[in-house]
């Protein structure tokens, strides 16, 4: 492995916490897996951006994904509104599903605000060498 392509080089990763909270929405609401992602050639200071995929490329790629669940406080992450509990607590009626799925996207735009409020100090990164810790840093 070439020292560039070594994550253990990574000792910050800078992120938006609009995308962590963003990917966590996505992957919690539609198909796919949202993670918040560095690429080589890494260096001490990473940053990390929001990315979309279906079928895991890091081995291929060499990157680096965190679970955007890794990166909000395990209280917010509890925290996040559940549509389907609250589709399947209610009636048959249409009109109530769509008024529930209108509380729903107004909770989880409440949340996301809570969550970009609540993004860790640091987090695990997966290595080819083993777990590495890092400082996270917050953007904007």
């Amino acid at each position: 492995m070439a020292a560039d392509d070594d994550p253990t080089a990574i000792r910050s990763l800078a992120l938006s916490p609009g995308d962590a909270a963003d990917a966590y929405v996505y992957s919690q609401e539609n198909p796919g897996e949202a993670v918040l992602r560095a690429t080589p050639p890494f260096h001490g200071r990473m940053r990390a951006r929001i990315h979309v995929y279906h079928v895991d490329d890091t081995e291929l790629t060499g990157a680096v994904h965190v679970s955007p669940a890794e990166l909000i406080a395990d209280d917010v992450v509890a925290d996040y509104p559940d549509l389907e509990s609250a589709l399947a607590d209610a009636d048959a009626d249409p009109d109530t599903a769509d008024e529930i799925r209108e509380r729903h996207a107004e909770a989880v735009a409440e949340w996301q605000q809570r969550a970009r409020e609540a993004v860790v100090d640091s987090v695990t990164l997966e290595t080819p060498d083993g777990p590495h810790r890092v400082a996270v840093k917050t953007l904007g």
